[in-house]
């Protein structure tokens, strides 16, 4: 099954791509830390006073689970539940969509914030795969915020967000994930020279002034 879907991206890409070709490549940060770092929250103020689009890995698979005959609701169930990263090919092919979408209505909308991906080797050799030099990766935006923080700020969430994930246990999973899959992601970006690190661990304003500061120097 993921295999069909991996093909069906790789058929449908290049048609995107050569559309994109003709327009600005889109321009990616991707947006990492923890699970309660404050991505979403960071993201929606940033989209609020720059010219960029917020697209959430983790709220695009919640809204394809939750559609109406979705081919993989049901295997996108069954990782979230358990803590574990959902196949790359349906990611992908979720922000690949996404992307085509925004771009296809606004050509002007050009510039993307990639919320909570890659999250791991795999989603990284897949973007390369099907996004290399297609798409223009600019920095990563890393949320840096101690595991407890994270936690408390999850569970508060859990109260009111509905999430079926905002629980302890699928919490200590998620964090255990991140550690081990996500981290060394990062670690590889800042080799590059392209980390620009937040201290996520302070309250929603503190936070935003650093990221400010950030896309004013990145430009």
């Amino acid at each position: 099954m993921i295999g069909r879907l991996f093909a069906k991206v790789s058929q449908r890409v290049p048609s995107f791509l050569y559309r994109v070709s003709l327009m600005m490549k889109p321009q990616v940060v991707f947006v990492l830390g923890g699970p309660g770092a404050g991505k979403g929250t960071q993201c929606s103020k940033i989209v609020e006073n720059y010219n960029y689009t917020h697209l959430s890995a983790g709220d695009l698979l919640r809204e394809e689970r939750a559609r109406e005959g979705s081919e993989f609701g049901q295997l996108i169930a069954s990782y979230i539940k358990e803590g574990k990263i959902v196949p790359v090919e349906i990611t992908i092919n979720l922000l690949r969509k996404a992307m085509e979408e925004t771009m296809h209505t606004d050509e002007k909308k050009f510039r993307f914030l990639i919320d909570g991906f890659p999250r791991n080797q795999d989603n990284l050799q897949g973007w390369n795969t099907v996004m290399d030099g297609k798409a223009d990766v600019k920095f990563v935006l890393f949320f840096d915020c101690s595991n407890e923080v994270c936690i408390n700020r999850c569970l508060d969430r859990g109260k009111s967000s509905g999430r079926t994930d905002d629980n302890r246990e699928s919490l200590e999973k998620r964090i255990q994930t991140y550690l081990q899959s996500t981290r060394p992601i990062i670690e590889l970006y800042e080799k590059l020279g392209k980390v620009r690190t937040i201290d996520a661990s302070r309250d929603v304003d503190e936070v935003y002034a650093d990221v400010k500061t950030v896309l004013d120097k990145e430009g």
